[in-house]
């Protein structure tokens, strides 16, 4: 069997009989090219199938057709289910429109990566997940004129920022406010590193529920950079020995660490402390007991985030945003 020629624009513009610029703008809509002359274009690629080169159109339009998500170097066990459910998205909305995904590791301070591919132009435009506190990431973008979107929601308003998250504030005033609802009033919060502005998002809804419910917040039961099972069970003994009531965790990973934790500890869960957690993965869902949290739809926020990022580069974003609402899971740990 022989393989099929691929055609290509030269024979396009043999067969027509006119020049591969001309062929060019017919397929791009751009430069002075007949209607007539469009349409003759477009029904000869389609009789034969013909599929533009990527390359070919990117350096015609000055283009890469590359998207850069920035993910902080971090991330490898910490919130792993959201940046997996987020890129997940992104990479989906990305490949609707023929773009590619480079990632590249950033912490706010070493941006080797980030100068290299905006330098080399090898990005048309920049994904910036997890937004730090007074990150210079957004700095550099802004003043090498690069387009970007932000996950994250900022400290403080910025001129022309495009940014996008889940309701973390909000989700996290809900949870806690049930939880104070159902008689808790000793409430511990083990969070993450304070330079991410999740963190702050969570800790003030935390603090807008007890606000809600008028009650006093023990600030030594605030835990951060609880990142390490060592950093846990220093955490869990202050707790203990506080005579808490509940324990609000930030995300999946410090929940499983806490949960370990006071399973070594022979404490029973409800009977003993209640836990939840202010974000979901099928990992607390599975657990025994299964644990109270926050369901978030991070695929749709990666969705969105990358059509916020195309609308910018000037593509037709079809469709409407997915919605972002989250949803209070109640379970067996906080009975």
């Amino acid at each position: 069997m022989t393989e099929k020629k691929k055609f290509t624009i030269d024979d396009v513009a043999r067969e027509l009989g006119i020049s591969k610029t001309t062929v060019s703008r017919a397929i791009s809509g751009k430069g002075r090219v007949s209607q007539a002359t469009r349409e003759m274009v477009l029904a000869c690629i389609e009789k034969h199938d013909y599929r533009p080169s990527v390359i070919a159109k990117g350096l015609s339009e000055s283009r890469t057709y590359n998207i850069g998500l920035l993910l902080p170097d971090d991330y490898a066990d910490i919130d792993l289910p959201f940046f997996k459910e987020c890129v997940s998205g992104i990479c989906e909305k990305a490949a609707q429109h023929n773009y590619d995904i480079i990632l590249s590791l950033v912490d706010g301070k070493e941006q080797t990566q980030l100068h290299r591919l905006v330098s080399n132009r090898k990005v048309d435009g920049v994904i910036v997940t997890r937004a730090l506190v007074n990150s210079s990431v957004r700095s550099y973008l802004k003043e090498e004129k690069v387009p970007f979107v932000a996950i994250g929601t900022p400290q403080t308003e910025e001129p022309g920022l495009i940014w996008i998250d889940n309701q973390n504030r909000e989700g996290s005033r809900e949870l806690t406010g049930i939880l104070l609802m159902k008689g808790l009033h000793r409430l511990a919060l083990v969070g993450g590193s304070r330079t991410h502005l999740v963190t702050n998002s969570r800790v003030e809804g935390f603090e807008d529920a007890h606000s809600d419910y008028r009650v006093r917040l023990d600030h030594s039961l605030l835990f951060f950079d609880v990142d390490s099972y060592a950093k846990a069970v220093k955490a869990t003994d202050v707790i203990l020995d506080a005579k808490a009531d509940g324990i609000v965790c930030m995300d999946d990973n410090i929940a499983n660490m806490m949960l370990g934790c006071l399973r070594e500890r022979k404490v029973k869960i409800p009977q003993d402390i209640r836990v939840a957690s202010l974000y979901d993965s099928t990992l607390l869902e599975c657990h025994i007991p299964a644990v109270t949290s926050l369901h978030f739809n991070t695929k749709s926020l990666g969705m969105n985030a990358c059509q916020l990022l195309l609308d910018q580069l000037g593509e037709k974003v079809d469709g409407e945003f997915m919605p972002l609402n989250y949803q209070v899971i109640l379970r067996e740990s906080t009975k």
